[in-house]
């Protein structure tokens, strides 16, 4: 059974899409899922924001078959791992929590990068274009070493 693993921010068309990309690029697609979802309900069913697409694209890979959805207290029963882009959405989702196994899921994502420091990935959508890749760069490091952890683990 492979292993189910969560990106989720805000809206889930810019942070939590790139982070989903990017993960599932570095894993064996055969001993992994990862998916993405936001804690607002803004962008149900419509594809990443375009900006979100292109520096996916700078990078070679595609996320315009990603769709956005809400995240739900279900998602803790159907994922191994689930990971917060800021501390908002990790407090929002920890509240969906109904048991101490649910919130032992739950990490920031950037922890991999800085441990312990609960780090926050900035939300790129207001701001000017190289906030996304920025954002792509902070992801693409972070995921880099959450897939080696994965795998070490998993394998």
């Amino acid at each position: 059974m492979p292993v189910k693993i969560l990106m989720v921010c805000l809206g889930n068309i810019c942070r939590s899409p790139l982070a989903e990309g990017i993960l599932a690029s570095k894993l064996p697609s055969d001993k992994f899922i990862v998916d993405s979802a936001g804690t607002g309900a803004y962008h149900i069913g419509k594809q990443p924001d375009m900006r979100s697409i292109t520096t996916a694209q700078k990078h070679g890979l595609n996320i315009t078959y990603q769709k956005a959805r809400q995240f739900s207290s279900k998602d803790f029963d159907d994922f191994d791992y689930i990971f917060a882009m800021d501390n908002s959405n990790y407090d929002n989702i920890m509240e969906l929590a109904k048991t101490e196994a649910d919130k032992e899921k739950v990490d920031m994502i950037l922890n991999y990068l800085f441990p312990g420091e609960n780090v926050d990935v900035p939300d790129p959508y207001y701001g000017l274009q190289n906030g996304f890749d920025m954002v792509y760069e902070m992801l693409d490091e972070t995921c880099e070493i959450l897939a080696q952890k994965l795998i070490e683990k998993h394998s």
